[in-house]
This record gives structure tokens, C-alpha cells and sequence, in this order.
């Protein structure tokens, strides 16, 4: 396994080929053969709560170029807009700082179900077709996290790669690691030790017993 200077994980064209092409395939059979689910999903967001059914959420993708985030809504729609309303001075410290919150009081009901569930990352699947994302890779990160939290040289690492709908960060610990402690960063930076065909494939397998069970992976 040959590595770079920086310890990153070399990775030929086969793999960058064969991961595009992986990516188109998949994500339009489940597009296709969830479409039904999509349907049921955008007509319950859009009759639980005043506001859009999706959610555009602006992020950093490969090579530093800004990409638009697909979700369903899962907070009420003057949530970013007026969040004095909702949280408190502490609560808005830690939202800036860490972009999640936990018992955030602007997420509507469903919008707490599709989100334990994951299933409001469901539209990411027309990000991954158009190619702005892919199935694993580093999160999709805010450019406010990018500068904050890396040094240079971990920002050209991070930008190496496509954001993924799932990855090494998500897997192994979901929630429980965090910027302020440099969890994340870490375990980020890590994928690119370790990226290739199979450990993609096995990044996969390993997102479904995550969120079902809401805990990373030992």
C-alpha cells in the first residue's frame, strides 16, 4: 500500500473510474426503486409544517468548490432565519461551533424521525447521480468548519475527495465526535489512510447497522 508524504493512501484511475461509475449505477436503481418512498416522504414533510420539502444546505465539495446539499426539511422554516426564537445564547454558541445540536428545539416532529433515521439525506442520492457527492467519502463540511478546524494541509487533504453520503466520521462515530475535541478532524483525515474499492465497500455494509442502531461502529 503505497502513501504519500503526507501518509495518504495512494489511489490509481481504476479507483476514481470505478467509484464514478459505482456511483452512477446505484444511485439511480435506488432512485428509481425508492421513488415511492421519496413521494410519501416529500408529501409528509410538506403537510407537517409551513415551509419548502427540501432543504438547501450550501457546503464545500472537491477541490474547494461550493456545492448545494440536498435534504428534506427537518426544522421549522424560520429556523436559521430567526434563531434567537429558539435557542438560547449556550444552545447558539454550540450550534455555530459545532453545526448539530442535541434536543435542537427547531426541528419539527417528523423532522426528528427523518433525521434519527437518516432518511432526510435521502435526496443526496441526485447529488451523488449529478456528481457534486458520492456514496463514501469525508462529510460534506460548511466553508466555516473548513477554515476553522484544518490546518492548510489537512484543507488540501479534505478537498482531495468528493463528499460522501456516508464515511469513516459516520461509521465509527456518528455523533459522538466532535470538532472541539478533534474527533472529527481526526477521523476525517483518517479515510485518506485507508480509501480504496473495498474499504469504500465495507464503509458501506457498515452504515446500515450505524444507523440502525444510532452508535458508531467498534
Amino acid at each position: 500500500m503505497k502513501k504519500d508524504s503526507r501518509g495518504i493512501k495512494k489511489v490509481g484511475p481504476f479507483y476514481y473510474f470505478f467509484k464514478r461509475f459505482f456511483d452512477i449505477l446505484f444511485s439511480f436503481i435506488f432512485l428509481v426503486l425508492l421513488s415511492w418512498l421519496l413521494l410519501i416522504l416529500a408529501i409528509i414533510v410538506k403537510c407537517s409544517s409551513k415551509g419548502p420539502i427540501l432543504f438547501k444546505d450550501v457546503r464545500v465539495g472537491r477541490k474547494g468548490k461550493t456545492i448545494k446539499v440536498w435534504k428534506y426539511r427537518s426544522m421549522y422554516i424560520d429556523a436559521e432565519s430567526n434563531i434567537d426564537k429558539y435557542l438560547t445564547p449556550e444552545q447558539k454558541e454550540i450550534w455555530i461551533r459545532e453545526r448539530k445540536l442535541d434536543n435542537d428545539p427547531r426541528i419539527t416532529k417528523i423532522g426528528r424521525f427523518l433525521r434519527k433515521t437518516s432518511l432526510d439525506e435521502l435526496p443526496q442520492l441526485f447529488n451523488i447521480f449529478g456528481g457534486s457527492m458520492t456514496f463514501v467519502g469525508p462529510r460534506p463540511i460548511t466553508k466555516v468548519e473548513l477554515e476553522e478546524h484544518f490546518n492548510e494541509q489537512e484543507k488540501e487533504i479534505i478537498l482531495l475527495a468528493r463528499p460522501g453520503l456516508t464515511g469513516y466520521w459516520q461509521v465509527y462515530a456518528r455523533n459522538d465526535a466532535e470538532f472541539e475535541t478533534g474527533e472529527r478532524q481526526k477521523l476525517e483525515l483518517a479515510y485518506f489512510q485507508k480509501r480504496g474499492l473495498f474499504f469504500d465497500f465495507k464503509l458501506l455494509i457498515l452504515t446500515i447497522p450505524a444507523v440502525l442502531k444510532h452508535k458508531g461502529a467498534k
